[in-house]
């Protein structure tokens, strides 16, 4: 099992290579980049003052070699991939700052809304689903399965706005801030009235972020639980005179488990977890919303940056699920 996960953290850099060239190159023959935008601004400066000059060629290349567009793809991203490995991605076209730092001020957002989003995921669903397995059939397992399906088929986009004009609005009922990650005099609270403050803002993107995740997990922990069930060890330990609370939970739960488990490493995710509609319905400065400016503003620098994090910490996570699988059910063995 060692030599397996050695070839899989092995195998990370060329993926990483191969994910991070075809995204540099798409990003690259995509038209209106900051060069095009750059002479644009240019063109309105000159009719806002009346003047219509043009731009010239040695403008135009110097705008080139200052983004560093005056040297071929190829050469570009190797230039880019050798700064990888000092953690460089660059300066930020737009924000005119280098690109890891934009994103590492964007990462604790996002890290806050991800981390208490998978907690709550889990230790809502995990219970349930173990719960409606046991009540298959009732009552209580057919209005909480409808409660679940409506509330997988609303759109985060229709949520959002519905909680804001009726939970954040004085016309209605103003519980919660409008938008916001935070007060404005956030920093001249005390420690507990910052917890406080942030738990008030975090509510309702919390309910977005969230609704749509619960369905699914609450369902695979049901029917991997009612298949586990069914199986001739189950039948066996209820045979031996056992209860069946002790059958369920300590026989047919941990194996149950293992479809949980391998979803257990896109924990990693979190830490660039971001959704841009509910970012840009709340105002959260988030990496959803970044990750959005990024691709309107053709900024290539955060763009790659942030593919290049997300496909590190996917692949991670992909590792973790397998290391998880094996704690899990002892019986696989990696090859």
């Amino acid at each position: 099992m060692l030599k397996y996960f050695i070839k899989r953290i092995l195998l990370l850099i060329p993926t990483l290579i191969g994910v991070t060239l075809i995204s540099f190159l798409l990003l690259n023959i995509t038209p209106g980049g900051p060069i095009e935008q750059k002479i644009q601004q240019i063109q309105m400066a000159q009719e806002a003052g009346g003047a219509n000059f043009g731009v010239s060629e040695e403008v135009i290349e110097g705008l080139k070699k200052q983004y560093g567009f005056d040297k071929p793809v190829h050469v570009r991203y190797g230039i880019w991939l050798k700064n990888l490995i000092r953690f460089d991605f660059g300066k930020s076209f737009s924000f005119e700052e280098p690109a890891v730092d934009v994103i590492l001020e964007r990462i604790p957002i996002s890290l806050q809304f991800g981390l208490i989003s998978f907690l709550l995921i889990y230790l809502i669903c995990v219970p349930l689903g173990v719960l409606k397995a046991v009540k298959d059939g009732s009552r209580f397992d057919h209005l909480t399965s409808v409660v679940l399906i409506v509330l997988y088929s609303i759109p985060p986009l229709m949520l959002g706005i519905l909680l804001r004009n009726f939970f954040a609005n004085p016309s209605y009922f103003d519980f919660f801030p409008l938008q916001g990650a935070f007060s404005d005099n956030y920093e001249y609270m005390s420690f507990g009235e910052k917890i406080l403050d942030r738990i008030h803002h975090f509510i309702l993107p919390l309910l977005c972020y969230m609704i749509g995740s619960f369905t699914a997990l609450t369902f695979l922990m049901k029917n991997s639980l009612l298949d586990e069930v069914k199986l001739d060890y189950v039948r066996t330990a209820r045979a031996k005179g056992l209860s069946e609370r002790i059958v369920v939970y300590k026989h047919a739960l941990r194996n149950a488990l293992i479809p949980i488990a391998t979803s257990f490493g896109s924990f990693l995710g979190i830490f660039l977890a971001g959704s841009i509609i509910i970012e840009e319905i709340f105002n959260i400065h988030g990496m959803g919303q970044l990750s959005y400016t990024a691709l309107l503003q053709r900024d290539y620098n955060i763009s790659m940056g942030i593919i290049f994090l997300s496909s590190l910490f996917l692949l991670l996570g992909r590792l973790i699920s397998d290391f998880l699988y094996v704690l899990v059910d002892p019986r696989i063995d990696f090859r």
